[in-house]
């Protein structure tokens, strides 16, 4: 008579005898068919910059945006005397951190630094990765898309002269947190009667469904956390660059707090406006001094057009 384990056994050898009779998955996973279904070697490119000099800026450019540091609000008068409010945003020692590595050719990203920071504050990889570009910790790191044409050597700095007075910016910082909020606050709801039959209901949401489906749809506008999130600013002005402050000027508010990293690029969604004013000369890749024309310490937007003071006739 067989036991139990000595019968367990056979079967167990017999599954392994008819294993390879058995259909292969086409989702096999062995070593053998990874290596046929993944490629060998990734290629990666990334654009070889030997010297830092001039280029020529043509549309189809994109050139690296900035770190800068939220300095707060204040105003400005422009050419008719029309007050404009500005955000103050300030270029902390900004350089080119890395040049990485992409899987397109016509597709580069640059890695861009702000501000400094002590080596006992920074993590043993995050040392080691400047330590090995040659440049000083920085406070905050950001990665801009670029076209190779407009690659910068690692280590060159980027200055407020990189931005021309009267082109049109994209800023990108969080937004201030304002912590859990009702509908009202969150989405601008109207809420409920001040009174004539409503009970403890002045701030609800009201219904969140019915009957059928059965359940509240993904997506659906209740209470909940309200900022803190990523918002980009499209097409603000730039009114002024102060190159000895190292500061630019941009017309209207900013998100984030005063002191807050923002990122600043050349506008990409146009839709009708112009990026530049017409016969500017444009720094390409950036601002290079001693290739660069010089430039006075502040360079202010001309807002053009008519006095909007001087009544009409009409």
């Amino acid at each position: 008579m067989i036991s139990s384990s000595g019968f367990v056994h056979r079967l167990l050898a017999g599954v392994r005898r008819t294993s390879y009779l058995q259909p292969r998955s086409m989702f096999s996973t062995t070593s053998s068919s990874l290596k046929a279904k993944l490629p060998h070697e990734k290629i990666r490119y990334v654009p070889t910059v030997k010297e830092l000099k001039l280029g020529s800026y043509t549309p189809e450019s994109q050139r690296t945006g900035v770190i800068a540091r939220k300095k707060g609000m204040t105003g400005m008068w422009n050419e008719w005397g029309v007050r404009v409010p500005v955000t103050v945003l300030q270029l902390d020692r900004v350089k080119v951190v890395s040049l990485v590595k992409t899987s397109h050719p016509s597709y580069a990203r640059m890695q861009v630094g702000c501000g400094v920071r002590k080596d006992k504050n920074m993590t043993k990889p995050l040392l080691g990765h400047f330590e090995s570009q040659g440049v000083e910790p920085k406070a905050k790191l950001f990665e801009f898309p670029i076209t190779p044409d407009a690659a910068l050597p690692v280590g060159t700095e980027i200055t407020a002269a990189h931005f021309v007075s009267g082109q049109l910016v994209d800023v990108t910082a969080p937004s201030l947190g304002k912590g859990f909020q009702g509908v009202m606050k969150r989405w601008g709801f109207a809420g409920g009667r001040a009174s004539h039959g409503n009970s403890l209901a002045h701030r609800t949401p009201g219904s969140t469904g019915n009957i059928n489906p059965g359940r509240v749809y993904p997506g659906k506008k209740m209470p909940g956390r309200m900022g803190g999130k990523n918002v980009t600013v499209l097409r603000l002005p730039v009114m002024k660059v102060d190159t000895a402050l190292n500061c630019i000027w941009v017309k209207g508010s900013v998100p984030g707090y005063d002191g807050q990293f923002i990122k600043v690029r050349d506008s990409i969604k146009l839709s009708g406006h112009r990026l530049f004013p017409d016969g500017v000369n444009v720094p390409f890749p950036t601002y290079i001094p001693g290739q660069s024309p010089l430039l006075p310490r502040e360079t202010v937007a001309k807002v053009g057009g008519r006095d909007p003071l001087v009544p009409t006739s009409d």
